[in-house]
């Protein structure tokens, strides 16, 4: 069977063009939903109040809704392993501290392991802890 030249012209450059074509990929824009932030503590409470005033700068700048949501008990544990059971696609969050992601970890037995799966992506809030006293009460420490 002979394939007339300009047929076979044309099977040649659809051939050489078509990796570069198969290639291309359309990625869905990050973020297309609303995105939760579980808290693992009270509403009100300081956590709580920074976590808000993140969302709040999140929403103007992403463009999307931030939903905060208060997972409360076990000092934090309960909401940390929300998130570890959510699908790890960047549209569930932890929010928490030295308490939730460390102390739990060391202490207590969990149905998550804090290092495995989870990935920091920013520290937002810092609250060092002092104890603080005069230089004369405390002959012991001092």
């Amino acid at each position: 069977m002979k394939i007339p030249r300009r047929q076979f012209l044309h099977l040649a450059a659809g051939a050489a063009a078509l990796p570069t074509v198969s290639r291309i990929a359309r990625a869905q824009v990050f973020p297309s939903r609303p995105i939760s932030m579980i808290v693992g503590f009270a509403a009100g409470g300081p956590t709580d109040t920074a976590v808000r005033i993140l969302a709040e700068a999140m929403r103007a700048s992403l463009g999307q809704n931030v939903i905060i949501e208060n997972v409360t008990g076990a000092n934090g544990s309960i909401g940390v392993g929300r998130v570890a059971r959510a699908a790890a696609d960047g549209y569930t969050l932890s929010a928490g501290g030295w308490d939730t992601h460390v102390m739990n970890g060391a202490l207590y037995p969990l149905s998550y392991d804090v290092v495995q799966d989870f990935e920091p992506i920013s520290l937002f809030r810092s609250a060092p802890y002092l104890i603080l006293s005069s230089s004369g009460d405390c002959p012991a420490l001092c």
